[in-house]
């Protein structure tokens, strides 16, 4: 009988003390609601706290807010602690950022900044969590990643080694953990409406024609991933189709994007945020 699936759940959302990074927007924020909603206790961090602490205001009896930015150590120990006292037994890494642009134009300040944000500080939220983690009868861990992080993508070379990285963190952490009850989830969403996307990005996936999901679609679709026990979601079927093709017969990816080369050149910018 399985632990995590749709007939036994830990007891349903109800028995979930979930810990959501990056809950200042999009995804992150999409998700917390969408878990509050389902009777979860949900400790959210990000790094605005008048966003954070309207979340906590509307589910008063379901969610705790936590300003931290994860790339400054005292803040994350300070995370720790709280989902220590909140006896989380589900992570949700969701916190992220993101630069467009071509990457002879990045400084050395963009590329650590994006890999200390996006990879960096989620490895060392995640190490210092497992600890607590293990002593649950059942515990999950879920990273999202994107469909960068099978497909390099012009414009978004740091971005997407990143997201290539946390796949392989992923998997790797699933299989070192396979002895264990914790269980390790990576998410891949496609082009997804939130506030990291720039206007030009929001002007490329329509001159492109790319489908752009909403963020409460996103956490729907994590949601029943989580009570389906997946290992791994890509979103999208064409995303699917075309990453799976990228493994396949790369080359014939490559000449796709060449074509698209122009249209990306005419709406990059180098434009950043960060939830």
């Amino acid at each position: 009988m399985r632990w995590f699936g749709k007939r036994v759940f830990l007891g349903g959302w109800a028995a979930q003390r979930v810990l959501i990074t990056g809950a200042s927007g999009g995804i992150g924020h999409a998700l917390a609601e969408a878990l509050a909603k389902r009777g979860a206790q949900v400790l959210i961090s990000g790094r605005n706290q008048e966003v954070l602490s309207a979340l906590a205001n509307r589910y008063p009896d379901h969610v705790v807010a936590v300003s931290a930015d994860l790339t400054n150590a005292e803040d994350r120990s300070r995370l720790v602690n709280a989902a220590r006292m909140a006896e989380c037994n589900m992570l949700i890494n969701a916190a992220g950022s993101n630069q467009q642009g071509f990457f002879d134009t990045a400084s050395d300040h963009d590329i650590e900044q994006l890999i200390a944000i996006n990879l960096t500080a989620t490895l060392q939220l995640t190490r210092a969590l497992l600890p607590q983690l293990m002593t649950y009868p059942r515990a999950m861990i879920i990273t999202l990643g994107s469909t960068f992080g099978q497909l390099g993508y012009p414009g978004q070379v740091t971005y997407c080694a990143t997201k290539f990285a946390l796949r392989g963190f992923s998997q790797a952490l699933r299989r070192e953990l396979a002895d264990t009850r914790v269980r390790v989830m990576y998410i891949a969403p496609r082009a997804t409406r939130t506030a990291m996307n720039s206007p030009q990005t929001e002007a490329l996936n329509a001159a492109l024609g790319n489908a752009v999901d909403a963020p409460d679609a996103v956490a729907l679709a994590i949601v029943d991933a989580v009570e389906q026990q997946r290992e791994e979601l890509q979103i999208g079927l064409p995303e699917r189709f075309f990453t799976r093709l990228n493994t396949l017969w790369p080359s014939a990816v490559d000449r796709a994007l060449l074509r698209q080369l122009p249209v990306i050149r005419r709406f990059m910018t180098s434009k950043e945020s960060v939830s």
